[in-house]
């Protein structure tokens, strides 16, 4: 066993058996990591299955890359009462499975219309994960490496993003330059080439269905449900007896016979809890449209604006599925020591102004290296700020008694808010132009920063249980 000891806001002493904790936190996160995946390697298909379905419209292809986030609203929505009743684990491995059967059936697909109802059967496997592997890590994890713990969760949804869109670029980087659409779908590209990218999926879906067999329920759910005793000794492994006995008594104190095992949504609606909701909610909404999930799923209309072929598109993809790999470890070195509030601020403020730059550019014409240096800073900004620190602080704010059904709401209200930002792309982009639309986002991101000054406190280094005293009671 490593050990470190260490104070918390609650005075818990802990010889933290670091090994396990990171193994069980990495396996839970493999639900981020399917998400990535699955989430961003649309955008590198949309070029070919676009053309081999006959897509023309705006509508339709706004459908087919934001389809997915009906599943997710319907996964995010029964993740938080189901998983209040059957517990984290076998949740996510029912999530586990729905990836690997949605991503066949959408390699399979004959049809649009087969296409769309795979895509958004993956999207409820999507909404399960993006709302429990978060919430499982935080219910594990000890107080001082909650942040860095949860944000290993991002971790692997950006893993997974490169994963894909390295993959992607592989299946098509033979495609000729200056390809026209109809030797697009009539190659091997269009008919079979988007199909592998989906079916890959499988395979970590199977890693990710086998490893959750291996970890233990979460500690708290299991407390929150009168069993204590199976809960201490899964405590008892991460921390030691004297760690287990103190968070047993902590988890306790937090939790009333009446409301142990009959949570309601309506619970809610309590005035003690509103603010804290309503805190998770708008944090949330704005991760979304802070606008950055448009360059994942619109790259290829972003950079084509830019000057550059599909080829080329591509390659610019994988660049940006690097980037935001390589900031999201600052993210990991930073969450822990600079505090939430300050990076999520800094988040904020970075892609306000980096939007500002973009729609300059786009404006005025500018094409090549600077736009793609602009789009590379703003997802490096987001990925060491808004995007894993958001995960962070809905994961940990909400009280134990209702954090399942709360957790649910707030990431609905994500995705729900993300199914509006890639529906409504491709017509502000047609309406208001690139510079417009950028600009929008702009003006988002100074309200968002707004209202983090205002309203977010510091969670950093607290148990969830002295952070639900200090915000609900």
């Amino acid at each position: 066993m490593i050990t470190a000891t260490q104070t918390e806001s609650s005075s818990l002493k802990a010889d933290y058996n670091l090994g396990y904790i990171w193994l069980i936190s990495a396996v839970a996160a493999m639900g981020g990591l399917l998400f990535g995946w699955d989430w961003v390697v649309v955008g590198g298909a949309k070029p070919f299955f676009q053309r081999y379905f006959d897509l023309t419209s705006e509508a339709q292809i706004g459908w087919a890359n934001s389809c997915a986030l009906i599943g997710c609203l319907v996964g995010s929505l029964i993740a938080g009462a189901l998983s209040d009743r059957f517990g984290r684990r076998r949740l996510l491995i029912v999530a586990a499975l729905l990836f690997a059967v949605t991503s066949l059936g959408n390699a399979l697909a004959q049809s649009f219309s087969i296409f769309i109802a795979w895509r958004m059967l993956g999207g409820v496997a999507i909404g399960l994960a993006s709302s429990l592997s978060p919430m499982y890590i935080s219910e594990v994890a000890p107080a001082r490496m909650r942040g860095k713990l949860v944000s290993i969760n991002q971790l692997t949804i950006v893993v997974g993003i490169l994963l894909a869109q390295v993959l992607n670029w592989c299946l098509v980087r033979n495609l000729p330059q200056g390809a026209t659409d109809e030797f697009i779908k009539n190659s091997w590209f269009g008919q079979q080439g988007w199909r592998w990218m989906f079916g890959l999926t499988a395979a970590p879906s199977l890693l990710f269905l086998f490893g959750m067999f291996f970890v233990p329920e979460s500690p708290r759910w299991l407390a929150k449900y009168g069993r204590q005793e199976r809960a201490r000794g899964i405590l008892t492994r991460i921390g030691g007896q004297a760690y287990a006995d103190a968070a047993i008594a902590e988890i306790q104190t937090t939790l009333s016979k009446e409301e142990i095992a009959h949570v309601r949504f309506t619970d809610l609606l309590d005035p003690r809890l509103r603010k804290v909701l309503v805190l998770g909610v708008v944090l949330a909404v704005f991760q979304q449209w802070c606008g950055i999930n448009v360059i994942f799923n619109y790259a290829e209309e972003i950079f084509r604006a830019a000057g550059y072929d599909i080829s080329s598109v591509l390659k610019n993809i994988a660049w940006t599925g690097s980037v935001n790999m390589l900031f999201t470890f600052v993210a990991l070195g930073t969450v822990d020591r600079a505090g939430r509030r300050p990076l999520m601020l800094f988040g904020a403020a970075g892609l306000a102004v980096i939007y500002t730059a973009m729609g300059v550019c786009y404006g005025n014409g500018v094409q090549g290296l600077p736009v793609l240096l602009l789009v590379l800073a703003a997802i490096g900004v987001y990925a060491m700020s808004l995007a894993p620190v958001t995960w962070v602080v809905i994961s940990e704010i909400f009280p134990n008694r209702i954090r399942g059904a709360a957790m649910s709401v707030a990431v609905t209200a994500l995705w729900i808010a993300c199914f509006i930002l890639t529906y409504t792309f491709p017509m502000l982009n047609a309406k208001l132009g690139s510079s417009g639309t950028f600009w929008l986002y702009a003006a988002i991101c100074v309200l968002g920063f707004v209202f983090i000054f205002f309203k977010l406190p510091e969670t950093n280094g607290k148990t969830l249980e002295a952070i639900e005293k200090e915000l609900v009671d």
